[in-house]
């Protein structure tokens, strides 16, 4: 597959990018290891991670994929270089005190000593691709869909945050900067500033995007091709909703995250209605011949709005069974069916 740009920065990725999330967690070191060893074999040369992995997040888990992916390259000399590294800094604690705190706010020491520690873990000297996991400021986000300006708090300013980006950029730790799970005023505002002070520009934003979420389309893509802003679509089979296997049982008796995870059922995923809406399009794609993963991922994959898609997988087979659908082409009957279900379930997974 050719590879692509990502906004104005300069990287050229592969359009699918390999997710690490279950790494320390539903995957060992070494099954971690061959999954990536297996995702460069078959060509992939963009790897996505996080402070906060694993997933769920624990204190005990925190930092383990980061360490993981790290090893992976200490062992093999030379590989780093080759291939473009994305990871997060984890915005304010919602929940997570034993990242920096309840009360931090995302400032300019705060960022900057997150990246120190994830360079140490992920055993570089530079990160190409450095984002802002949520926003510090006051946002509907991870399945609040409702502004509340009473619920605005301290946090550094969007200023703040780029001048701590700037100065990792200058010292050469960081080659490119990102947002995620951010909204269109967000994404504005972040250009607005950077252009206006002369700081770097973000490259891209990473956001929910598939079937039972495209909520990115309600405005946000409209703001990102303006102004050159690449998307990184995340989850793009809903949480495993969208890959069948929940059809049949719900959300039990199944190796998958919302069956092992309580907390992960109490998420946006985890909705009855989304499960329901994910029925729908699992059937649609069955009626047209398809496995239910094959359409999910080729509505990612095809789709304009989409600079590179993030896959996350437990085994190997999972891994060749998504790269394997690339190249898949849904009809434009199809396309409108998927369009059609979406217009009476909406975004239930939003």
């Amino acid at each position: 597959m050719n590879t692509v740009s990502l906004g104005g920065s300069g990287l050229q990725v592969t359009p699918i990018c390999m997710g690490t999330m279950t790494f320390g967690q539903q995957v060992d070191e070494a099954s971690a290891h061959r999954i990536l060893d297996r995702a460069v074999e078959r060509g992939l040369n963009f790897l996505d991670t996080a402070e906060m992995y694993s997933v769920p997040a624990r204190a005990e888990t925190y930092g383990a994929t980061e360490t993981i992916l790290g090893n992976w390259f200490a062992q093999r000399p030379g590989l780093r270089q080759k291939l473009v590294l994305a990871t997060k800094v984890a915005g304010p604690s919602r929940g997570m005190p034993w990242i920096r705190g309840e009360v931090a706010g995302l400032t300019r020491a705060e960022i900057v000593q997150a990246c120190e520690k994830s360079l140490r873990r992920l055993q570089t000297d530079t990160i190409d691709l450095y984002q802002i996991h949520w926003p510090a400021r006051n946002v509907p986000m991870f399945g609040a869909t409702a502004f509340d300006p009473s619920k605005d708090r301290d946090c550094a300013s969007v200023q703040e945050q780029l001048e701590a980006m700037a100065e990792l950029v200058r010292a050469g730790k960081v080659r490119a900067i990102g947002l995620s799970n951010e909204t269109p005023y967000g994404v504005h505002e972040f250009v607005r500033v950077a252009e206006q002070l002369g700081l770097p520009r973000v490259a891209t934003v990473q956001n929910p995007y598939c079937l039972i979420n495209r909520s990115y389309e309600n405005g946000l893509d409209e703001t990102c091709h303006r102004l050159g802003v690449s998307l990184l679509a995340y989850s793009p089979l809903g949480f495993g909703l969208l890959s069948g296997k929940y059809d049949q049982s719900g959300l039990v008796g199944d190796a998958g995250r919302l069956a092992l995870f309580e907390s992960m059922r109490k998420q946006r995923w985890g909705r009855p209605e989304a499960l329901d809406a994910a029925r729908r399009y699992n059937a649609l794609a069955s009626e047209h011949g398809l496995t239910p993963t094959r359409m999910a991922l080729a509505f990612c994959y095809a789709n304009w709005r989409v600079a590179s898609t993030i896959i996350g997988v437990t085994t190997q087979a999972q891994l060749d069974e998504c790269l394997d659908a690339w190249g898949t082409t849904l009809s434009p009957e199809l396309l409108a069916a998927i369009d059609a279900i979406r217009q009476g379930a909406r975004d239930p997974a939003q």
